[in-house]
């Protein structure tokens, strides 16, 4: 217990440096981007005295390291606290309060911060808590696209090893990985939005059975890219596996080779795959920025390409700071699940 212990307080420890050096580097591009903020901010009419006290609120008349230890020593702090109800105190919230205007407030009265974003002129949490979750819903249905692909022609490519199965298995991984999203998500929509009418081309759709319609195609475009390194990771991991022992003991005992293949060697081979679907979905949930765009899908990615033609500076932080933080909290649930999992992995972290 005391080794597992140490090992997520290792990994914590990494994270929060990672994230730290993501943050840094994500706050001086945006501080680089041309443009007045504060301009954005108030509108092209404003006086200069509008224009100098909105840089005073915002600290942005102040030299570039003193804006970023403004945003680090804000990102999360103590603010109002929320009542029963869950609404803020006092009631106006804290959004009531110019210092906490662009918070987000939790339980406790501990807020995140990710600033103000110009273009919008919203809060940056505000904005992320509307497209995370279509984000996140994108990546799961891609997910399950891919490992349902990835299974299916690693299984076939290793079960018939020398065959035109294999051979049509691996033709078809090297097409979805040489095709890139911006080839792939076009094709569907020209194949199956086009010709066969049978989905949107794109959008989120109005109703609950139009929204899970349009996200087919991106789901798809997804999964077919990212499907073909799963199925090489699982057709090299089980020919490996079917030479081992265990498997000649299973076929001894009776077991077919469709059994030895699918119960005793598959098993053995999905932990590198969940490895590289936890690094997927966080990866996908940070935003897949050219198929979302492709889709206009409203999640984090389209939002990005906004915020980066707009030279919304802390927009861009603030998605390029969850993009990370959602790889890096994804890595370290697979570390310990790994960790919880296998015997082996807790004997070595002692």
């Amino acid at each position: 217990m005391g080794a597992a212990l140490a090992h997520l307080l290792r990994r914590l420890a990494w994270a929060a440096i990672l994230i730290a050096g993501v943050t840094a580097v994500s706050f001086g591009i945006a501080y680089l981007l041309p443009g007045d903020p504060a301009r954005m901010l108030v509108g092209p009419q404003a006086s200069a005295a509008d224009l100098d006290r909105v840089r005073t609120i915002y600290a942005l008349d102040r030299p570039v390291h003193v804006q970023f230890a403004r945003f680090v020593r804000r990102l999360v702090h103590l603010g109002p606290a929320r009542g029963n109800g869950g609404a803020a105190v006092p009631p106006e919230g804290a959004r009531g309060d110019p210092e906490h205007r662009s918070c987000a407030a939790g339980p406790l009265g501990v807020h995140l911060d990710l600033g103000y974003s110009f273009h919008y002129r919203k809060p940056v949490v505000d904005l992320l808590e509307a497209k995370v979750p279509r984000s996140v819903e994108l990546a799961l249905a891609a997910l399950v696209v891919q490992l349902a692909l990835g299974l299916a022609l690693g299984i076939v490519a290793a079960a018939r090893r020398g065959t035109a199965w294999e051979d049509a298995a691996l033709g078809a991984t090297l097409l979805g990985a040489s095709a890139p999203t911006f080839v792939i998500g076009p094709a569907l929509q020209y194949v199956l939005a086009y010709k066969l009418r049978l989905l949107p081309y794109d959008g989120y759709g109005a109703t609950a059975a139009d929204h899970l319609r349009s996200l087919v195609l991106p789901a798809l475009t997804l999964g077919i890219f990212g499907s073909a390194l799963y199925a090489r990771i699982v057709r090299e991991e089980l020919r490996t596996l079917l030479r081992q022992d265990f498997i000649r003991t299973a076929r001894a005992k009776g077991a077919s080779r469709l059994r030895a293949l699918v119960v005793h060697a598959l098993r053995n081979a999905l932990l590198p795959l969940a490895t590289l679907a936890a690094l997927d979905v966080g990866a996908l949930a940070g935003g897949a920025i050219v198929t979302e765009k492709l889709f206009r899908w409203p999640g984090v990615g389209s939002m990005a390409v906004e915020a980066l033609q707009n030279r919304d500076g802390p927009l861009i932080v603030g998605t390029v700071l969850f993009a990370a933080a959602a790889i890096v909290l994804a890595t370290v649930a697979l570390d310990l699940a790994a960790l919880a999992l296998d015997p082996r992995l807790r004997s070595r972290s002692r």
